[in-house]
């Protein structure tokens, strides 16, 4: 007889930790992550500015409304799958009351992911097939030491590729097309040279 197979951990695996603690559940195993640093924050904090300001908090930006973005949730795509995206949208058709739900249990319309440098292949590779697998339909992978946004969509299972923008554009980037969104405004101001 073989050995009993490994338990596969679940939510609840996840509520047993200290909440400060930064957990995810990918495959049924436990994932932590460092806390950011701070140049992460800033993307995190610019997007849900010039994105959830006109998406999600409605007329006090001018904006389109009807989004809800939210930073750092956790989202159950499956039983053993649990993660906390940096960003997460959904149109508010499919999510209309997030406010007391935890972990939230609809696929997002949209992730962000901001890269840091013990992360980039996490995000860019097993989360990115986790996102795809589930129908997440958009996903912008941010890079803050690179100063990049890539936007991917998903077609038929697959990321294709819609954009690559570095901090000189000035672009309209799906899903949140109906604002030109200033891509430099996303990262801390460069150094001064020479100083």
């Amino acid at each position: 007889m073989g050995a009993p197979a490994a338990r596969l951990a679940t939510y609840d695996d996840l509520l047993a930790l200290p909440e400060d603690e930064r957990v995810e559940v990918v495959a049924g195993q436990l994932r932590t992550a460092p806390s950011p640093l701070p140049k992460h924050s800033r993307v995190a904090g610019a997007i849900t500015r010039f994105v959830g300001g006109p998406f999600d908090h409605d007329g006090a930006a001018g904006g389109p409304g009807g989004w809800w973005i939210l930073a750092e949730v956790d989202v159950r795509l499956a039983p053993h799958d649990i993660v906390c995206p940096d960003l997460a949208g959904w149109r508010r058709e499919r999510l209309p009351e997030p406010w007391d739900v935890r972990p939230i249990d609809v696929v997002p319309d949209w992730i962000c992911e901001i890269t840091s440098p013990s992360n980039v292949a996490y995000d860019r590779v097993t989360k990115a097939k986790l996102y795809a697998q589930h129908g997440v339909a958009h996903f912008w992978l941010i890079d803050p030491a690179e100063r990049i946004l890539e936007s991917f969509e998903l077609a038929r299972g697959v990321w294709m590729q819609i954009g690559t923008y570095d901090d000189t554009a000035k672009a309209r980037i799906r899903p949140f097309e109906q604002i030109e969104l200033d891509v430099s405004a996303l990262f801390p101001p460069k150094p001064a040279v020479g100083g």
